[in-house]
């Protein structure tokens, strides 16, 4: 497989032209024409920048660089915070990305002209398949502290889903608890997952010496459900609760996160009767953790 993989980046890379040191017949590499179309003619904001293409700091600063010595972009600082850098593209810079996006179309109809119909919709109905893949490749999930802003943002984006979709709202502090000291080590555990360096899902994991641990807060963002996202938060949780030294997991959720429902039975989840006193709840889950064998 990793053979297999090498090769379809080798074929790419040809393909698009990102060997050739002037990409698109233009006087500069991928990187710099990559960039002046990130930059888009909004501006952006060099930290934001960094976190969209997963550059290094020094790399992005030297194509920036080089993009302002040759007239293209203006870089600034933000004026309510000088400590922001920004970046504008400048009338020759919009121009010439004008220039790299008709190009880039008559490079993308080069791809698709000699196809027949039916090839086409194959590679671009492959493409996005490709693309959803490596989204979901480029997803990492790592523990956070509850009070960091990151797992804050993954939390509010939590409640306000809830809050949108139970029949009568959701208040967490009518909820059981899952308070910032019981998903903090040793008590539990909150992890986030990033794609891009923003948050796009969480999901925690309480321990109890001698009760089963609990599953808490699991929520995906919207725009990258599909990717099997919420399956990796839920594996991970699992395995840090058999390392916890749990043999028995437990979560409870309502009747309209019909897709949660459907994530925990295929996750080999058994529904069972009410083992607490959730005012949200409709379905309560439970699945022994260890080995297949165990489980059966």
């Amino acid at each position: 497989m990793i053979s297999q993989v090498r090769s379809f980046n080798r074929t790419v890379t040809q393909r698009i032209g990102a060997l050739q040191e002037d990409f698109l017949a233009r006087d500069r590499p991928l990187g710099q024409a990559r960039l002046l179309w990130e930059i888009g003619p909004d501006g952006s904001e060099v930290r934001q920048l960094r976190s969209r293409l997963d550059l290094d700091s020094g790399y992005l600063s030297r194509l920036l660089r080089s993009l302002e010595q040759g007239g293209l972009v203006t870089i600034g600082r933000h004026g309510a915070d000088g400590r922001v850098r920004t970046v504008q593209l400048t009338g020759r810079g919009v121009a010439e990305r004008a220039v790299l996006d008709r190009r880039s179309d008559a490079a993308a109809r080069s791809i698709l002209g000699p196809l027949s119909d039916q090839q086409r919709v194959r590679l671009v109905t492959a493409m996005a398949e490709v693309k959803r893949l490596l989204l979901a490749s480029m997803v990492s999930i790592i523990p956070a502290d509850p009070r960091n802003p990151v797992a804050r943002t993954c939390l509010r984006a939590y409640f306000g889903e809830l809050s949108r979709r139970f029949d009568d709202g959701f208040d967490p502090a009518l909820s059981i608890s899952a308070e910032d000291t019981e998903l903090t080590p040793p008590a539990g555990v909150l992890l986030v997952a990033l794609l891009h360096g923003e948050p796009v899902g969480c999901g925690a994991v309480k321990f109890h010496d001698a009760s089963p641990a609990e599953i808490k807060r699991m929520w995906v963002d919207p725009a990258v459900r599909g990717l099997g996202l919420g399956r990796r938060i839920l594996a991970d949780l699992e395995a840090r609760a058999i390392a916890a030294g749990a043999r028995v997991v437990n979560l409870e959720t309502n009747r309209t996160l019909r897709e949660a429902i459907s994530l925990y039975r295929a996750s080999g989840y058994r529904e069972v009767g009410a083992f607490n006193a959730e005012p949200y709840a409709h379905h309560w889950f439970s699945k022994r953790l260890g080995n297949s064998a165990e489980n059966a």
